[in-house]
């Protein structure tokens, strides 16, 4: 019929009905006819099976039409220290942020809300985070990852919850979330098991101007976690700087022939100077250990050129001493055989036995006394 307009509702649907662009009634399931002349009529259909309802004036009409909508749609207002949790029949499926407006058709899915107070406590509860970013896979997953700012804390090491840059806390072995919204969350954490520095290719000059380079191994920990999170920025940075600056000051006032000689002064030096340092920032400073002292290739040459001088010096010492004694024990033994022939004897018989022992015969005339008398002719000049 000219100027009816007819509008099919199926059960899963709702329509908003609007006549002159104001919103007139919720049309049911069914049939409709209605008289549209001038084409004032406008319908907008909802699918009810998703429970989200979106219209640009969605506030409006729950503030100027609520009586008309009823109970099939219901609305969340969310303000602005305030977090939403939508469950649609039990199971949560969204989570708004504060100063949001959204409206659910609560028809064919159960609609629940939850409203929480982030104002002052904005850590999450334990079982609605493990919804929120252990169910990898699941439509909320997304959404909780953006929405809370979730952390582990494994054993031996400690959390430091910064809120807006400051210090809020200081957080155990576990695991935690927060609330991002409306303000800025970070939690740092420090490893307070026993740790490794590593102080390598140290160019220095020593109080002579000799460049060495040294590599230094220190074992540290934190013991005062606060203090390392309020003074220090990075306690690992700062660290090495404090062992750089020590070597410098340990190697660069003492001449090269003085940390050779006593290697242990530098690692003394430096575990003095910073140890007291390191304490008053919640670290402690275990052992410090030079690992090499590495020299240049021209002094490393001068360096063994002077160690070969000292040792053949010390070498020839040693001989010339070995001569002295050598020399003072025959004239000792001189002095005992003067005047005491058996002795003289003996000790030719003994130098007989010696020539024996390197010559492959020797005829002897006149028997053992011509042996003895003719001792001196055979160790003397042979006559030509």
């Amino acid at each position: 019929m000219l100027g009816m307009k007819k509008i099919n509702v199926a059960d899963n649907e709702r329509v908003l009905l609007f006549r002159k662009n104001r919103f007139e009634k919720i049309l049911n399931p069914g049939e409709y006819r209605l008289f549209d002349l001038t084409g004032n009529v406008t319908a907008f259909r909802y699918d009810i099976t998703k429970a989200e309802l979106n219209h640009y004036l969605g506030r409006f009409l729950i503030t100027a039409y609520q009586e008309l909508l009823g109970e099939q749609v219901i609305s969340l207002d969310i303000k602005e220290n305030q977090v939403g949790l939508v469950y649609f029949d039990g199971k949560l499926v969204d989570v708004l942020a504060p100063n949001t407006f959204k409206m659910y058709w609560n028809l064919a899915v159960k609609v629940e809300v939850k409203v929480i107070d982030i104002s002052e406590n904005f850590a999450v509860d334990k079982r609605l985070l493990a919804a929120l970013v252990r169910s990898k896979g699941s439509a909320i997953y997304a959404t909780g990852v953006n929405s809370t700012y979730y952390i582990e804390v494994p054993d031996n090491h400690v959390g430091l919850l910064k809120v807006n840059g400051k210090l809020e806390s200081l957080l155990k072995p576990g695991n935690y979330g927060y609330w991002r919204f409306n303000r800025n969350i970070e939690v740092v954490r420090l490893d307070c098991r026993l740790q490794t520095m590593e102080v390598s290719g140290q160019e220095i000059l020593t109080k002579d101007r000799v460049s060495l380079r040294i590599n230094l191994s220190a074992s540290y920990r934190i013991v005062d976690t606060e203090k390392v999170a309020t003074l220090l920025k990075n306690h690992t940075e700062f660290l090495y700087r404090e062992f750089q600056l020590a070597l410098r000051e340990v190697v660069g006032t003492r001449t090269l022939d003085s940390i050779l000689e006593d290697k242990d002064i530098v690692n003394q030096v430096v575990e003095s100077q910073i140890k007291a340092k390191a304490l008053t920032y919640g670290l402690e400073v275990l052992d410090v250990g030079v690992k090499d002292i590495i020299l240049p290739g021209d002094m490393k040459s001068i360096l063994n050129q002077v160690v070969e001088a000292q040792k053949a010096a010390e070498a020839n010492l040693i001989k010339r001493r070995e001569e002295t004694q050598a020399t003072r024990s025959l004239h000792n033994t001189a002095k005992v055989m003067e005047g005491n022939a058996t002795l003289m004897r003996l000790k030719e018989l003994e130098v007989l036995e010696r020539v024996t022992g390197k010559i492959d015969h020797m005829t002897v005339y006149n028997g053992l006394e011509g042996v003895m008398k003719d001792m001196v002719k055979i160790t003397g000049n042979v006559p030509s």
